[in-house]
């Protein structure tokens, strides 16, 4: 298994929750690593992504809400979500970042945003 996210949940709006990607040394090494959504009935988006670096760029549907970061030593990358909308409801999955070398996508984690 190349990826695999975690920590997905039911969460009230306005809530935070914090989601994790265990990567593959083969694809997390010095690759910009990305986080990406897919709600009902809509094609999967981009979110977020992190360089090797930690330099960060994220869409604008999310900007000031969600902080993306790694840990490269536990090729890991999370995504800490605050302020969450019912529209934040979706399957969230990591791969490569925009521009990086990407793997078939894993199995995601589940967000729902509901009171």
């Amino acid at each position: 298994v190349q990826l695999q996210a975690f920590g997905g949940g039911l969460v009230q709006p306005g809530g935070s929750l914090r989601l994790s990607c265990v990567a593959s040394r083969t694809i997390f090494s010095n690759n910009d690593m990305g986080w990406y959504r897919q709600a009902p009935g809509k094609q999967r988006e981009f979110i977020a992504d992190v360089s090797s670096g930690s330099r960060t760029y994220y869409a604008d549907s999310v900007k000031g809400r969600f902080t993306i970061s790694r840990d490269n030593a536990e090729n890991t990358v999370y995504l800490q979500m605050n302020s969450l909308k019912p529209e934040d409801t979706a399957v969230y999955y990591c791969n490569g970042g925009r521009y990086g070398l990407q793997v078939p996508w894993g199995q995601g984690t589940q967000l729902t945003v509901s009171s």
